[in-house]
């Protein structure tokens, strides 16, 4: 008659020993250390916070919410949102869109990919945007387009420069013709801006692509990057395939563009708040006591 566990691998004393030396291993949460994909060296989360989520080995600057962006950047206690009623629904009946907006504002705990507020940097007023990557990638549909016009309005009508802070993976292609729509819409809303005398600045951020870099992202006064930033309309792989041609080496980052002319400085995050403030002292008709 056959046994139960006739056929099991019979327990061996030295193989237990060494088992129960790999369980013995202590485990290190997640949200305890974590491993920049650069360097490769192990970080304590705590550390990267206060460094202004930048590895203090090689100076990668990680991704961060637009919330923690804003706050990071304008004067405690003058952050005042605007918009945020606005909420994208699914106009073309595309499949799956609504499990996505669901899933992307539960993983983001935003209700859209893009912050808008006014507040004060260094006592400066000024209207200011930031995207968010944990909404589907920051890609640009309705909503975003319309938040984006109604701050450069508002700020044209309050006379406020405007701060931008960008990170996309392009047009959201669930919305179809109608995000693609919004390039010419945010771009002559910056246009009134720009006529009526007031000032706009942009910090491309990793990754800007697709159609915000080709609207609203490239026409600042003032374009200013985060170091080794992804900048482009097609990503690096798609343009080799076209080509078939390999690209130059660090081809569409920041340090790429500055050196090309379509970027005027590169700005450390932990430099960024002063860097902005002395830009809008500098433009500014107030006069601060």
């Amino acid at each position: 008659m056959l046994k139960k566990g006739l056929f099991r691998k019979p327990k061996n004393e030295l193989e237990y020993k060494e088992v129960e030396q790999v369980i013995s291993q202590p485990c290190i949460p997640d949200d305890v250390c974590i491993s920049c994909p650069e360097c490769k060296n192990t970080l304590f989360v705590s550390e990267v916070k206060e460094n202004s989520h930048v590895c203090p080995v090689c100076g990668r600057h990680f991704k961060i919410s637009a919330r923690e962006r804003l706050h990071m950047i304008l004067d405690e206690d003058s952050f005042e949102e605007l918009y945020s009623d606005l909420i994208s629904f699914n106009r073309i009946d595309f499949p799956g869109y609504d499990d996505k907006l669901e899933t992307a504002m539960q993983d983001s705990g935003e209700s859209e990919s893009v912050i808008c507020a006014q507040g004060t940097i260094g006592g400066f007023n000024t209207a200011i945007f930031a995207m968010d990557s944990k909404f589907m990638m920051g890609s640009m549909g309705t909503v975003v387009g319309e938040k984006v016009t109604r701050l450069f309005e508002y700020a044209t009508q309050k006379k406020l420069p405007v701060i931008g802070y960008t990170l996309s993976g392009g047009a959201r292609m669930q919305e179809g013709i109608l995000s693609l729509m919004q390039m010419a819409k945010t771009s002559g809303a910056v246009k009134r801006h720009s006529d009526a005398g007031n000032l706009y600045v942009v910090v491309l951020t990793d990754p800007t692509t697709g159609g915000v870099s080709a609207s609203f992202a490239m026409e600042g006064d003032i374009i200013l990057a985060e170091p080794k930033a992804l900048v482009g309309f097609a990503g690096p792989r798609v343009i080799e395939q076209t080509i078939r041609q390999k690209l130059p080496q660090g081809f569409q980052r920041s340090e790429f563009l500055l050196e090309k002319g379509f970027v005027d400085a590169i700005v450390e995050r932990k430099d960024q708040r002063d860097y902005l403030k002395n830009i809008l002292a500098l433009h500014s008709k107030e006069v601060l006591l």
